[in-house]
This record gives structure tokens, sequence and C-alpha cells, in this order.
């Protein structure tokens, strides 16, 4: 059975509530939780854990033979996606458009 997505939906509910009806179901705002949210920042405020003991291990490669940086976007990209060379240097073709 074949469906029709681009028909407008028409639902029994649509035609019995008023914007009256569907203002009174959505809850007021309370600006208290928001206020009481901001002033207490848990751990991520100004007294948060110090991080600076934590040593962070990170294994970085050397540029491949397929590889270049942009100079536009300072990314690195596959050479398929090489559009130029400039006198400054490479650049993608995401760049280069």
């Amino acid at each position: 059975m074949a469906t029709d997505y681009d028909a407008p939906r028409k639902n029994d509910d649509d035609d019995t509530q008023s914007i009256e009806a569907l203002k009174e179901r959505v809850p007021e705002k309370s600006s208290s939780v928001d206020l009481e949210d901001a002033d207490n920042l848990g751990d991520f405020g100004e007294g948060g854990h110090d991080l600076s003991d934590v040593e962070l291990n990170v294994v970085v490669l050397p540029p491949q033979e397929h590889e270049f940086t942009c100079i536009e976007c300072f990314l690195v990209k596959h050479r398929s996606q090489l559009a130029k060379q400039s006198k400054l240097g490479p650049v993608c073709t995401e760049c280069n458009s």
C-alpha cells in the first residue's frame, strides 16, 4: 500500500484544542531553578578540580607521504584533496572553492 507523505496530516485532536488549551499544557518557567543552577557550579566552576598534575599520553605521528597540511585551514588532508600548490604551500579543495 502506497503512502502519500506529502499529504497534510490531520488528527482528531487538532480540531478540538484551542490555543488557550495548548497554553495551559505548557508548564510555567521558574526562574528560581535557573538561578539555583547558576549558583551551584559544582566541579565545573572556579573551585573545580586541579588537573595540573594529570599527565596526558598522546602519540603524534609524523606527516605521511599521502598527506599534506592545508595552509588555509591548517588541517591534514589526503593528497586526493589537493587543489593547488601556491607560493606559500598546498591548498585543499574546500579552501580553494
